[in-house]
């Protein structure tokens, strides 16, 4: 058995004054990190001890890891196995500048933040800043978004825009989950796992051929599960549970030497408790009902059912033309289904109880030609994106005494509910084509450019109930209109074209160094909360934002590939930013949604990633990043008139430092087998949730300790693996609320990343 590395790319450029000042200081740094993880490997150089090539597809080609001058990172099924990745969002520990957490109030639904860069808002109509795909087929929606790993051959983090090649919506970067390919030989594998909280997974996987050499045929079925790590005070149920069924078919044909077919169709149901919140102060309508003592325990009354539903197919055909060309088509189909329950008071009162629903497809069409000559490779295609995102949800601020609705001054008590519903349908057309050309031996040279046409027609529905106090459940009876807020249907459509410049040298044969400058664009679109009775405007929707990039990178392999250096630098240019605004309105009756195109910000800072194999069985890991990001100009209206408050904003999900030190043994063992020893420590800087204002749900900075065992028979058939993460129980907020005065409360509210959880896996390999 091989000894398997996670490896990761950097890169640099920008031609900006933040460049010229910290050049050489990054240079002057990564140089000593090189000279100082050399003494440490210092051994015999008879020995053939090197690092293993890590092969991507970042530009939607095969290539080496340290050819690609793009900043990737890349996790092989073996390093992801080795640590015990459970879902994607460990990935954050290893990756400079990336932020990948579970959203606030869900469990499957992913927050992704690259190099400052995102969407924290998971409502349908809005756009993420980070591409998500599967098999390069793009996922729009981020429900269902936090993807366990199985059946994985690689997972890639893209960092910096990627309009060019992967398109809109990947303005911070692009994550790329790559499922294991049909060999075609037969086999089976099963894996179980137990752990804390009674945690009980199982995974089966498996492929056969069913014609020798044509026609092969794979699936894999997992069912993750485990108790709560809290509980719901009122009711009993369990609190941040976990319960997950999923599978996937896969069916491979080569009629020919030169044709592939593949035929995939995977589904997932996540059937967890909908997630209750820990409030940060005490209730204002409920002083009497303490605190809970315990993170991951709440008041929330609610019910807690929640499901949640993703499923798809998809045919990729690849013909190899001849030696130089290759025509590939991808055709895919998606769609989700979201019945879940917010509490955003957290209380055991019957107020600010948000039930929602979420309803989602995609068809997605793309023909790609590849062409690969001497000194020249050329990726070009055509793609065509059709899809709708439909949603409503209803927030039930709960019983009032006195509110006075009917302005006569009498005393009544009674329920306010704000319902809000809305349908966005989307269409885009884009075509691209990038080109990489040798000048020299040593310079080459990429031209690429791509460009989009994005239509959307909503309509948008939003309206205040009042009940007379005996419709405390929402769609009883007794209830009155207090007025239409907002009633229209629009359509609108943008164009862009996104262009990428950018050469890259090879000074010998193992450092390579290039500068891109890269554009991407988020699209813009329609306010799904939008009030239009306080925000007539919100009716004409918001435009597309956009994200400049210059980067400079370095990619090294020293001391004869005992060494893999990778480092980058990079100044963003953000304009056009989708400014979100939520907040009560002055009677606290009403909460009021704006999504403006009124910000301008600067993104810069550096990444750096090393590999060392210290020995032949010993090999050492380090990641750093570090990002500057300011808000240059912010305008919001107010009372006042148009102010800017861009010297009060921070950017959220985006700390400053991240860090990652970690070391690898492998011990063989003879005849026993192979045993493999990990173990890492990650850091992440103080974090600000929400954009607008520092807040009780804001983050320190806090260190996370993992360590991992994993022993494999000397026959290959067996394994055994434990794994422990957050050994030190360390307590650390991933998303929150901060609502203040909604419905005559102070609703701010803490979401938590997992306890210290230990779990053994028993696998078999037929």
């Amino acid at each position: 058995m091989k000894l398997t590395t996670r490896v990761s790319n950097p890169s640099l450029g920008n031609p900006s004054v933040f460049l010229k000042n910290n050049l050489s200081r990054a240079i002057a740094f990564t140089t000593a990190l090189a000279g100082g993880t050399a003494a440490s490997v210092s051994v015999a150089e008879e020995g053939a001890i090197s690092l293993e090539e890590i092969v991507v597809t970042a530009q939607k080609r095969e290539q080496n890891l340290q050819d690609v001058p793009v900043a990737v990172t890349a996790f092989d099924s073996a390093a992801l196995e080795n640590s015990g990745v459970q879902n994607i969002t460990e990935l954050q520990k290893s990756a400079p500048n990336v932020t990948m957490q579970v959203s606030r109030g869900t469990n499957t639904t992913l927050t992704s933040y690259i190099r400052g860069i995102g969407q924290a808002d998971p409502l349908w109509g809005f756009e993420p800043g980070v591409g998500l795909y599967v098999d390069d087929i793009y996922l729009a929606r981020p429900q269902a978004g936090v993807l366990d790993v199985y059946d994985v051959e690689r997972i890639e983090v893209l960092r910096g825009p990627q309009g060019t090649l992967y398109g809109k919506n990947t303005i911070g970067g692009a994550i790329k989950y790559v499922t294991k390919r049909l060999t075609g030989e037969p086999e089976l594998n099963v894996d179980f796992g137990v752990g804390s909280y009674n945690q009980r997974d199982a995974k089966v996987s498996g492929q056969m051929p069913l014609i020798e050499d044509k026609l092969y045929v794979g699936g894999s079925f997992a069912r993750f599960t485990r108790d709560g790590f809290g509980e719901f005070l009122v009711n009993g149920d369990e609190n941040y549970n976990k319960d997950i069924t999923a599978a996937r078919v896969s069916l491979e044909y080569l009629p020919t030497d030169d044709i592939s077919i593949r035929i995939s169709a995977d589904k997932t149901d996540d059937d967890s408790n909908a997630k209750g919140g820990h409030r940060m102060t005490d209730s204002l309508r409920n002083p009497s009902e303490p605190i809970p003592s315990d993170i991951y325990d709440t008041y929330a009354d609610m019910s807690t059912d929640n499901s949640v539903k993703s499923s798809g197919g998809s045919m990729i055909v690849t013909w190899d033309i001849n030696e130089q060309y290759t025509l590939k088509s991808i055709t895919a189909y998606r769609e989700g289904e979201s019945d879940t329950n917010i509490d955003f008071d957290n209380t055991s009162l019957p107020s600010l109880h948000v039930p929602a629903l979420y309803d989602d497809d995609q068809i997605t069409q793309e023909f790609q030609l590849t062409y690969a000559g001497d000194g020249i490779d050329i990726v070009g295609g055509v793609y065509y994106y059709e899809g709708t995102a439909a949603g409503s949800f209803d927030v039930a601020l709960g019983a009032f005494d006195n509110p006075d609705v009917h302005g006569d001054g009498s005393n009544v008590t009674g329920n306010f509910i704000a319902v809000t519903a809305g349908e966005v349908d989307t269409t885009s057309y884009a075509a691209y084509l990038q080109a990489t050309f040798d000048i020299t031996e040593s310079l080459a040279m990429t031209l690429g450019g791509r460009y989009t046409v994005d239509k959307k027609d909503a309509e948008v529905y939003k309206e205040r109930l009042y009940g007379d106090g005996k419709s405390a459940l929402l769609g009883g009876a007794n209830f009155s209109s207090l007025g239409v807020q907002t009633d229209y249907s629009n359509d609108e459509s943008w164009s862009q074209f996104s262009p990428k410049v950018g050469v890259d040298y090879a000074l010998n044969d193992d450092v390579m160094v290039y500068a891109s400058f890269s554009q991407g664009f988020k699209s813009g679109g329609f306010d799904m909360r939008g009030d239009a009775s306080e925000l007539p405007e919100t009716v004409n929707g918001y435009d597309p934002e956009l994200v400049d990039t210059w980067e400079l990178g370095v990619k090294a392999e020293l001391f004869d590939n005992r060494i893999r250096l990778n480092a980058a630098m990079f100044y963003t240019d953000y304009t056009d930013m989708q400014v979100t605004t939520q907040s009560a309105n002055q009677a606290g009756n009403n909460y009021v949604s704006a999504v403006l195109n009124a910000g301008e910000a600067t993104v810069q800072g550096f990444e750096i990633e090393a590999l060392a194999q210290v020995t032949e069985n010993l090999t050492a890991t380090m990641m750093v990043g570090y990002i500057d990001a300011e808000y240059n100009e912010v305008e919001t209206e107010t009372a006042a008139g148009i102010v800017d408050v861009s010297d009060d904003w921070s950017f959220a999900n985006t700390p400053e430092k991240v860090a990652q030190l970690g070391v690898n043994y492998v011990h063989d063992m003879g005849d026993m087998g192979q045993l493999n020893l990990s173990t890492n420590v990650s850091y992440r800087g103080e974090t600000q949730i929400f954009p607008q204002t520092e807040s009780l749900i804001d983050e320190n900075s806090y260190t996370l300790w993992d360590a991992s065992a994993v022993w494999y028979s000397a026959d290959e058939h067996w394994k055994v693996g434990l794994h422990a993460k957050n050994i030190t129980d360390e307590e650390y907020r991933v998303a929150g609320y901060n609502f203040v005065g909604l419905g005559a409360e102070d609703s701010i509210i803490g979401y938590y990343g997992d306890p210290r959880i230990v779990t053994l896996n028993l696998g078999y390999s037929f």
